[in-house]
């Protein structure tokens, strides 16, 4: 069932603070998804770096030791714990973006504007 948005009159200054409020919230979480992507790069670093550390110790390009093994297995599985968690936050991070934006698009869309079709001369 569709809900009828009020229709808002522009000497009502609640909506627009309240879109205000909206277009922060929007900047703040897309720089929440700007630092998810900058982690996603760096799980994606951290997984190649250690996979390919341990490929490299098991074709005997390096050697294997254990501390070398150790530090292969905690970047690789570190990297994936990383983009796991980091994915996961991505998604609610979009899903609270679209929500902030389609409030913001139904508050503008019930205010009711005034179209001005002269203008005074000022000379």
């Amino acid at each position: 069932m569709d809900q009828i948005a009020p229709q808002i009159t522009p000497e009502d200054s609640e909506p627009h603070s309240e879109i205000a409020r909206l277009e922060e919230r929007i900047e703040e979480l897309a720089m929440k998804l700007d630092t998810c992507r900058k982690y996603a790069g760096a799980a994606l670093a951290a997984m190649g770096l250690g996979a390919v550390m341990l490929a490299a110790g098991i074709f005997g390009v390096i050697r294997l030791d254990p501390v070398t093994f150790l530090a292969a297995a905690a970047a690789l599985m570190g990297g994936i714990v990383l983009a796991g968690s980091n994915r996961s936050t991505k998604h609610e991070v979009e899903a609270q973006l679209a929500e902030a934006e389609a409030r913001r698009s139904a508050l503008i869309g019930a205010i009711q504007l005034h179209v001005v079709t002269e203008r005074p001369v000022l000379h």
